[in-house]
């Protein structure tokens, strides 16, 4: 499911995805595979289990920092 993170709280680690079906989830900062200094207003792409978002991506930036920098 695509979305994109409304808001973050850096200090406690959680936020909301306003999805692409009309809903908002909270998710953790453990939930993204690929972190970002900068959540606020990123598109993301995330799987729902027990209505939350996990295995949540970034979609800004190179496609190769969600598999942690691969360098070449």
């Amino acid at each position: 499911m695509y979305g994109e993170i409304t808001k973050y709280r850096r200090d406690i680690g959680v936020g909301i995805i306003a999805a692409e079906d009309g809903h908002k989830y909270r998710f953790e900062r453990s939930a993204i595979l690929n972190r970002r200094d900068d959540l606020e207003g990123q598109e993301v792409h995330f799987a729902l289990a027990s209505l939350k978002p996990q295995d949540i991506i970034v979609l800004a930036g190179s496609p190769w920092t969600a598999f942690g920098g691969i360098g070449l």
